[in-house]
């Protein structure tokens, strides 16, 4: 484990600064989502038009990972991640002065460049530490990233009520320029010399794609995670125009998921060590299934209601807490060497696959009711399950052939 020195660029980054990095990218995420129908108003569209900006976002959050790995594997993380703010910022800027829906779109999209911080900062962090010990630190990592979630549409409706939506975006472009001053200090360079070009990153791809261990930890974590990207997609029109919400109150609501995966993290943090990471990815999927059938019970007993819709979220929540820090760190332990690659390549898979909840939970809500995203959001909890214990049956079979 190499010895990390705050605000000391010859060191790697404090682990309170990886917290920020992703932080920026999780508020720019889901900040404006309460906005999501006074939004639709300002540019005179549909709501599922205004929607499709989560979609598009998430769909090209992926395409960036993809690249985004090899890149920094052959050239560092440290300059990526640096432009990949300034881009970020430039983008924020553009879209707050959108003059309509198609330029506002595309800033958005090109603002999606911030996302490659959620696979550079575990490869930063399996850079610096070995595997048995990198799902502990991507726990508490992404614990502290989770209050952002957690308050970000919560402020993200109070800024809509009282200044209009464009007050998030200033709010995002700030970050933006105090995340780029605290990285240029404190982001010491952790890849390892030698990586080759790109395209021998891009060749080695094969290696990863053909390894049952590492599609058994992406789909745990894509399948698990499509519950919270579905319910991004849906839950600003649930709340909105099946419950009455406004902004403000429909942000505060938007805390739930947040509040069990922050707990999920904090014990992922604590026992991933303890438990190992197999048993961690599958007592995640257990728990987040568990809150997704009680959702699925009370609706078919005509109980739904706000409370019983938000609140259900808190243990799906909890079980991703759980389950992505193991299945991030057992992506990444596959072929260590293409850290940077493997954590792109997985979290495109993840995001891509979040990308299509999103923009199916905005099409089913078209029929007034939250009756069919329910059963999608429960149906890919019980998929994430089935990955679970396909990653402990190949782990099984590993052993007793080694």
């Amino acid at each position: 484990m190499r010895q990390t020195r705050f605000l000391d660029r010859t060191s790697p980054p404090h682990i309170a600064t990886l917290i920020l990095i992703c932080g920026l990218g999780a508020l720019s995420l889901n900040i404006y989502s309460p906005s999501l129908p006074s939004m639709a108003k300002h540019f005179g569209v549909d709501y599922a038009l205004m929607q499709l900006t989560v979609s598009l976002y998430l769909a090209m959050t992926a395409v960036i990972q993809i690249v985004i790995g090899p890149i920094s594997d052959r050239f560092g993380r440290r300059p990526v991640l640096l432009a990949a703010v300034v881009i970020f910022t430039v983008a924020t800027l553009v879209a707050l002065f959108a003059p309509n829906y198609e330029t506002f779109v595309v800033a958005r999209m090109v603002q999606s460049v911030i996302a490659s911080a959620f696979a550079l900062s575990r490869a930063v962090v399996r850079d610096v530490v070995p595997a048995d010990q990198a799902a502990s630190w991507i726990g508490y990592v992404t614990m502290g990233m989770s209050l952002v979630p957690m308050v970000g549409p919560a402020v993200g409706g109070m800024l809509d009520k009282a200044f209009g939506w464009q007050s998030t975006f200033w709010l995002l472009a700030g970050g933006g320029v105090v995340l780029f001053a605290l990285l240029w200090q404190d982001l010491g360079e952790t890849a390892p010399k030698g990586n080759g070009r790109f395209i021998d990153q891009v060749r080695a791809w094969p290696s990863l794609l053909k390894s049952q261990r590492f599609w058994g930890y992406c789909l745990a974590a894509a399948f698990a995670s499509g519950a919270f990207f579905a319910f991004l997609g849906g839950a600003p029109y649930v709340g909105s125009t099946l419950y009455g919400m406004d902004a403000a109150t429909l942000g505060a609501y938007f805390a739930a998921p947040s509040i069990g995966y922050m707990a999920g993290n904090y014990f992922s943090g604590r026992y991933s060590v303890r438990l190992g990471l197999n048993r961690m990815v599958m007592l995640g999927a257990l728990v987040g299934t568990a809150g997704m059938a009680a959702m699925v019970l009370l609706d078919l007993a005509g109980q739904m209601g706000a409370v019983a819709f938000f609140g259900l979220m808190i243990p799906v929540g909890l079980g991703n807490g759980i389950l992505l820090p193991s299945a991030n760190a057992g992506m990444l332990s596959v072929r260590p060497e293409l850290a940077g690659s493997a954590a792109g390549l997985g979290g495109a898979i993840t995001i891509a696959g979040g990308a299509a909840l999103a923009a199916l939970a905005g099409w089913l809500l078209e029929g007034g009711s939250a009756t069919p995203l329910v059963w999608v959001m429960f149906g890919t909890s019980v998929l994430g399950v089935a990955s679970a214990q396909w990653v402990i049956v190949r782990a099984r079979a590993v052993m007793r052939a080694g």
